[in-house]
Parts: C-alpha cells; structure tokens; sequence
C-alpha cells in the first residue's frame, strides 16, 4: 500500500492522484452568458447533485493562476447558468470546448453547437443535450489555495438551484425515471480519457 501525504506533494500531483482515484466523474457542460452577451460553454467533472429538496447541483470550477474562468465569472455576474449532461452524440463537440477560448469568442459557435431559449432563466441551452437543467445561483464559494490566508483561492464551487428540466421523451417513461441506456452517459477518467455506462447490475439496499 503506497502511503502519501498530501501536503507533502505539489498541488499538480495531488490533483492527478484525485482524478484517478475519482472515477468516472459525471460531466456537466455549462453554459453561461458574459455581461457583453457572448455564450460561454465548457464541461466541468467536479460535478454532482447537492439536495433534491430543493433540486441542487454543484459544479466546481477550477481557477487558472487564481483568476476566475468564464463559467464562474458569467455565472456570478448574472445569477444563472444551464447544466447539461454530456453523452455520446455529442461528447466530440463537447470536446471542442474544453480548449482555450478568449471571453469574447463563443465555445457553442466553435464547436458547431445550436443554442436554444431556456424557459425560466435569461441563458440559452444547447439542443443537442438530452438533459438541460435550468440553473439559478444559489451559493458561490471560494474554496483552496490561499483564501484562507488572504490570498487567491483555487476554485469557484457553484451551487445552482434547477429551476426547469429538459428531457427528451425518449428517455423519459411514465413512472417518472430516465432510461440510462437511452441516455448514454459519458465520464471523464483521468488524463484524455473518457468512459461510457457500461455493465448495470442491481443491488438491494437493506432494510
């Protein structure tokens, strides 16, 4: 059994023993909207639910160099953003996104996705998720690095309160569950790797 302090390693280390440990990691792909109205989207796995009363998911976003990335600062700025569910049919374009765009450019535009109104919140989805959550900003903590000490945190731990689900019908049935099959979930691994759903098997819980 190896056996590591963690503040013994850098925080690069650190972060690769956690995404290989951590797996697979649901991926929310958000999108939000900067204050000159530009569409930002990018995938994010530090991603999970929070409460179901009321409905609440968390996503963490890292910073880079401690400066904000566009899906917090947007998400902060306005209060609003849409989660996605990434899956197989359009993980490549998803892919695309993650890269390094500058504020003004639109990751939905470079990666060939159609945007589409929400319902309840000002920022558009995009059509070709399955599942879209609309999102208000509920919580915006700083969190790590030095923020403890009056320096620059590491990340932005974002907790929206979904406020209208998108479905499609084809995953939806009449008992109120989503078909994950249908669905075709992806996960992130470490490094570029990604996972699909994989072998179900079902266990009973104890009474």
């Amino acid at each position: 059994m190896v056996m590591i302090d963690p503040s013994a390693i850098s925080a690069r280390d650190n972060y690769k023993l956690l995404i290989g440990s951590i797996i697979p990691r649901p991926i929310a792909f958000v999108t939000t909207l900067s204050a000159d109205g530009v569409l930002n989207a990018a995938p994010f796995s530090f991603f999970n639910i929070v409460s179901s009363n009321p409905p609440m998911v968390s996503v963490s976003v890292q910073r880079r160099d401690g400066v904000r990335k566009d899906t917090a600062r947007n998400a902060i700025g306005n209060g609003q953003f849409v989660v996605h569910i990434a899956d197989e049919s359009y993980v490549e374009q998803l892919n695309v996104t993650a890269g390094s765009f500058a504020p003004t450019e639109s990751e939905v535009a470079a990666a060939g996705l159609t945007p589409v109104a929400s319902e309840r919140i000002a920022v558009p989805g995009i059509a070709e998720a399955r599942i879209r959550l609309e999102c208000e900003l509920e919580h915006a903590l700083e969190l790590g690095g030095d923020a403890a000490a009056g320096g620059d945190p590491a990340c932005d731990l974002l907790i929206g309160r979904v406020v209208y689900y998108h479905i499609d019908d084809a995953l939806y049935d009449e008992h109120g569950h989503i078909d994950p099959n249908a669905l075709q979930p992806v996960s992130r691994l470490a490094g570029h790797d990604y996972a699909k759903l994989g072998e179900l098997f079902t266990l009973e819980r104890p009474l």
